[in-house]
């Protein structure tokens, strides 16, 4: 190990241990400050219930198997539609403009909308115009709120990823006798997706959460059931659990999005 080697691994030596001092140095703080404020007893009360905890725990996770459900079924929906939108706005043909203009429409409107608003109109909308079983259904209606809305942001995505590709790929396609699509098939999109995994891996996080606001329309998913646990108990305790749930799995999925930004970073350093 040479010299700036020895220095280096002292640095990360040295910040591991400040981190860890003053992270430490935090939480003591905090556990030792916080139960002493004058409102503490109620709070806790109101929001830690160990007994609440524990009655609601398997309700709620049963619950949660619904949001996942969702997740499962609009994501490959949310995936296709944006590599499509990506692909009409990436095009070039002249005669293919009237496509290019819908797509850019397409990821103004649905981008400049908050979801769920986006749920509302949908959820409450379509099902207003008094189309028989199963059409009326929020779990339909909910998930295509979630993929018009989710797809916009993934478009735009894989279109930064597709014009990351350098030009001389594309020339490097044609001049092996490749045409537009197969270049585009072959060459540009295998390297665009796997520059931009690590963003849409943020995408589905937060997919993941939104999931929840379809509560507002009527599945009983694990908010919706949360929020019937509060007015039940007259306690917050069950919003508590359902935010566990969720950072339970949100967590895990954060720390491997950013080890894919980080490997990405080292691929190209």
């Amino acid at each position: 190990m040479n010299r700036r080697q020895t220095y280096e691994a002292r640095q990360r030596r040295r910040a591991v241990l400040i981190a860890s001092v003053s992270t430490a140095c935090t939480l003591a703080a905090l556990i030792l400050l916080v139960p002493l404020a004058p409102g503490w007893p109620r709070v806790q009360q109101s929001f830690f219930s160990a007994d609440i905890f524990v009655r609601t725990f398997p309700r709620l996770l049963e619950a949660f198997l619904v949001d996942v459900a969702i997740f499962a079924w609009s994501a490959p929906m949310i995936a296709l539609v944006g590599l499509i939108v990506a692909l009409c706005r990436s095009t070039r043909a002249p005669g293919l403009f009237p496509l290019r203009l819908f797509a850019m429409l397409y990821v103004d409107i649905f981008r400049g909308v908050p979801v769920v608003l986006v749920i509302y109109l949908i959820g409450f909308g379509i099902p207003g115009l008094g189309l028989p079983r199963p059409w009326n259904s929020p779990y339909i209606w909910g998930t295509v709120a979630l993929v018009l809305t989710y797809s916009a942001y993934v478009a735009e995505i894989l279109r930064s990823g597709i014009e990351s590709v350098h030009p001389s790929q594309r020339a490097a396609g044609i001049s092996l006798g490749l045409s537009e699509g197969d270049v585009m098939r072959f060459v540009v999109l295998p390297q665009a997706v796997r520059r931009v995994v690590p963003a849409n891996m943020n995408m589905l996080i937060a997919l993941q959460k939104d999931v929840a606001l379809l509560s507002f329309i009527g599945p009983v998913e694990i908010l919706r059931q949360a929020g019937v646990f509060k007015s039940l108990l007259a306690n917050f305790t069950p919003y508590v659990v359902a935010a566990v749930i969720f950072l339970a799995v949100t967590v895990p999925a954060t720390r491997y999005a950013d080890y894919l930004l980080n490997r990405e970073r080292d691929a190209r350093s």
